[in-house]
């Protein structure tokens, strides 16, 4: 099995990405399964180009983005994509789309095809905090997981695929006070405990994952 990793640059006026610091990390093989890790740009468009160019030249099994979103507590795996790019800040390239879909001839939305539940217990069985996400946002991190579930969709039909939040790394929350951060060491391990409940899942486990709002 092989399973594509991605990480974002930095973005937003800071120095680092928590999602790109963790993921450059993490081990080379898992539960048997080969990782494969990239950086993408944050910006609108070539981030899910890079990716779509990987997997043609990879042929993974499994597709996992991973993104920063700061003012999280915990790792989250993501339910859901939506078919909107409402972009509140100009990427990296200064972009800044509003009320664009994604892709004109998608779905309104897909749902990763990941166990979601699963990774969220080994996450929470590895000791970090984490929790199932119901939004990706509007920016890139869910451009790029509506991204990955399309060409999935599209060409890819045996794929499994999704999108990971992270929390600020501790050094970004220096000059934030309040704001929840973790080590990268330990976003690291979160993440590689969330990608053996991957590859060793194929169906989702029966457990709470909703939220009242």
């Amino acid at each position: 099995m092989k399973v594509l990793v991605t990480g974002f640059d930095p973005f937003g006026g800071e120095s680092i990405n928590p999602a790109w610091e963790a993921v450059k990390c993490i081990r080379n093989e898992i539960a048997g399964a080969e990782i494969v890790t990239m950086q993408i740009p944050t910006v609108v468009g070539r981030s899910i180009e890079r990716i779509h160019e990987k997997m043609k030249e990879l042929q993974p099994d499994m597709v996992i983005s991973v993104g920063q979103a700061g003012g999280r507590f915990g790792v989250t795996p993501e339910r859901v994509a939506i078919n909107i790019t409402d972009a509140r800040i100009p990427d990296n390239e200064g972009n800044q789309p509003i009320d664009e879909p994604v892709f004109a001839d998608g779905d309104a939305a897909y749902f990763s095809n990941l166990p979601v539940k699963a990774m969220v217990q080994a996450i929470k069985d590895a000791g970090y905090p984490s929790s199932l996400s119901n939004s990706a946002g509007t920016y890139i991190c869910n451009h790029v997981m509506y991204g990955i579930l399309y060409y999935i969709h599209k060409e890819f039909p045996d794929v499994r695929g999704g999108f990971i939040h992270v929390p600020y790394a501790a050094s970004q929350a220096v000059n934030k006070p309040n704001t929840p951060s973790m080590a990268i060491a330990d976003i690291t391990a979160a993440l590689e405990a969330a990608i053996e409940a991957a590859v060793r899942n194929t169906c989702d486990i029966r457990a709470v994952g909703g939220e009242i709002h």
